[in-house]
């Protein structure tokens, strides 16, 4: 039974990791690929999207920052 816990552990920290991995960086549109902008848009992302269980907001704020262009 404990190995069963841990074998879900371990795949759910896996598949958030992986998750994190494919966090867009580069925007499409060469005026707005900058740090700046990123956060800006990151932040905006962040606050329309807060934090809630099950890293559902992980998913939103990657789709959010695609509709802003970054991919």
């Amino acid at each position: 039974m404990k190995q069963r816990f841990k074998l879900i552990g371990m795949a759910l920290i896996s598949a958030s990791l992986l998750a994190c991995a494919s966090y867009p960086t580069v925007n499409e549109d060469p005026a707005k690929n900058n740090q700046a902008t990123f956060q800006k848009d990151a932040l905006d992302c962040a606050k329309d999207y807060p934090e809630a269980g099950g890293g559902v907001h992980v998913k939103q704020r990657i789709a959010c920052m695609n509709l802003k262009g970054w991919h």
